[in-house]
């Protein structure tokens, strides 16, 4: 918990949890003690038909103790086509959307054809992808997705980037990983697992640094 209100403290409002981590019950005990107004959270799930999804989303708002999410994402879509083995999951998200319980719906990405889908998806929200500039467990090329994404957020979707410091192993220079997402323009937030408050504090100084230089450009 200790973690999350760090966090929170330090700006950082934007949670990006999911089924398959396990995240949901630390997510509501710190909830307890903040705004969760002030929180936006995003979790995932792998359902495809309608009322696996219907079954997590009813136990997703149970474990978060909240009566609203902001983003529900199907989780690490691969191929081409899962707008359309996913549509019984997709129908439920929407129809959770249209009833206000969710305000906005997307897929993670782990495949460059279905990165390729989901910029021109107009059921999609949001894109979580992976980017960084080494190509470290990437859906293709540095350059190959960004030019998906700048299209994705140019037509007025909400994008925002994981594996950042490529699993670990850009760590080594933080700067450098941050400064290629936040100069790339293609994405809007990313997200980064901090495993203590020592590497919280450090990227959130150089992400503000950073930000703070695009805003004055």
């Amino acid at each position: 918990m200790d973690l999350f209100n760090k966090a929170n403290a330090r700006g950082i409002n934007f949670w990006d949890l999911a089924d398959q981590y396990g995240s949901h019950r630390f997510a509501k005990e710190a909830l307890r003690s903040l705004d969760r107004e002030a929180i936006v959270i995003n979790t995932k799930t792998t359902a495809r038909d309608y009322k696996e999804c219907q079954s997590d989303l009813k136990r997703f708002f149970r474990e978060l103790e909240t009566d609203y999410i902001d983003i529900v994402l199907l989780h690490g879509k691969t191929s081409r086509d899962w707008n359309v083995t996913h549509r019984g999951a997709m129908d439920a998200l929407r129809e959770a959307k249209q009833q206000g319980r969710i305000k906005a719906v997307g897929i993670s990405s782990h495949g460059l054809e279905a990165l390729k889908t989901a910029a021109h998806e107009s059921w999609v929200d949001v894109i979580l992808a992976r980017l960084n500039y080494d190509g470290v467990n990437m859906d293709g090329t540095p350059s190959e997705v960004a030019r998906i994404l700048t299209t994705a957020v140019l037509s007025g979707k909400g994008v925002y980037a994981m594996k950042v410091l490529g699993c670990g192993s850009l760590a080594n220079d933080l700067e450098k990983a941050l400064r290629f997402v936040v100069e790339s323009r293609c994405s809007h937030a990313m997200t980064i697992g901090f495993t203590d408050i020592a590497e919280l504090n450090a990227v959130t100084d150089i992400v503000g640094r950073l930000y703070a230089a695009t805003v004055n450009v």
